[in-house]
């Protein structure tokens, strides 16, 4: 049966919403996971087994037996039992269960949509870039468990980073994308690109040190705000260590980092705003960005003060996609680009 050009348009529309959803989905689940200290739990890749959970004692027992030859179990999990094993299990099951699914529901969609919409103009392969970054986003999963399992007793918060940071890349593009599709309004008069893409750059940064703190478990010190413990500066770190090449592996100098690239951006945000007063822009855009930023502070200052309760702190990594996607708002509306 012929679908016409509307309900191409309409099923596309359906579609990139669900993606969107299942990848802000993806990362809420895979920050649990992290939180949860349970992202070594299978310490094989499976790429096309693991589709099912472990159904007899002798599966569960082999994946224990696994898990048992790494550093996380024998320096800090050795008192574990298989029942505990288990709890941690699920939640890397659950993460890597859903990255499957999000790769079907991504290519399978896209091969209906080329073989209806072929030889017409509304169809475009642009989107199989999505499919090809998930795809990498696989690798980039295994690339950053592989670090927590021969030496280390966790995963590389470098790799952990690009990990975090990929999918939000990709939530990135299938936003712009949605904006595109539902033709949303640009702004009638451009903002400075030097001014927007600076503050971009102050995002990414802080949503990388983010994931060097998680990644370093830095948030279990210096838990007070606004002082590090009754200074601005962390009271732990000399001279020497700011100059010292394992800078980034100190994880009392990334918590410093991240607040202080926080206030800078709150600066620049500030500046933004009174560039919006001043040209009359509208102010849908700039609000919505202000609250998420506002949020994100709040939740950012309850995490470090509860002591990264895992509560707090899976709100505060998603608190980062509020703000990124409203960004990405002001962004699409200043450009003229149509991705």
């Amino acid at each position: 049966m012929f679908v016409n050009s509307e309900n191409y348009i309409r099923y596309l529309k359906l579609w990139l919403i669900t993606l969107f959803l299942l990848i802000i989905l993806m990362v809420a689940v895979g920050g649990l996971t992290r939180l949860t200290d349970s992202g070594l739990s299978i310490t094989a890749w499976e790429l096309f087994s693991g589709i099912l959970p472990p159904l007899s004692s002798l599966e569960w027992n082999n994946y224990f037996s696994e898990y048992k030859k790494i550093p996380e179990y024998q320096n800090i999990n050795y008192a574990m039992t298989l029942a505990e094993f288990k709890v941690i299990f699920y939640w890397e099951y659950a993460h890597r269960l859903l990255a499957r699914f999000v790769g079907l529901f991504t290519l399978i969609p896209l091969i209906i949509f080329n073989l209806k919409y072929k030889d017409r103009k509304f169809y475009s392969n642009k989107y199989y870039w999505i499919f090809s970054l998930i795809c990498l986003q696989g690798f980039v999963g295994w690339y950053m468990v592989s670090s927590g399992l021969i030496e280390n007793n966790d995963v590389s918060h470098f790799r952990l980073s690009i990990h975090l940071s990929l999918a939000l890349f990709i939530l990135s593009l299938i936003f712009w994308f949605i904006l595109n599709i539902f033709k949303i309004e640009k702004f009638h008069k451009k903002i400075s690109n030097l001014l927007l893409f600076f503050i971009l750059k102050l995002i990414v940064l802080q949503i990388i040190l983010g994931a060097f703190l998680s990644g370093l478990d830095g948030g279990l010190i210096y838990n007070s705000w606004p002082d590090m413990n009754g200074s601005f500066l962390p009271n732990d770190v000399k001279y020497e260590d700011v100059i010292d090449t394992q800078l980034l592996n100190n994880p009392s100098i990334i918590q410093f980092l991240h607040r202080f690239t926080a206030y800078v951006l709150l600066l620049f945000i500030i500046i933004l705003n009174y560039t919006f007063i001043k040209n009359k822009y509208g102010f849908k855009s700039i609000i919505f960005f202000d609250v998420a930023i506002l949020i994100q502070i709040f939740l950012g200052i309850l995490t470090l003060i509860s002591g990264v309760e895992i509560k707090y702190a899976s709100l505060h990594q998603l608190g980062s996609i509020l703000v990124l996607t409203s960004y990405i708002l002001i962004l699409y509306k200043n450009s003229n680009q149509q991705l």
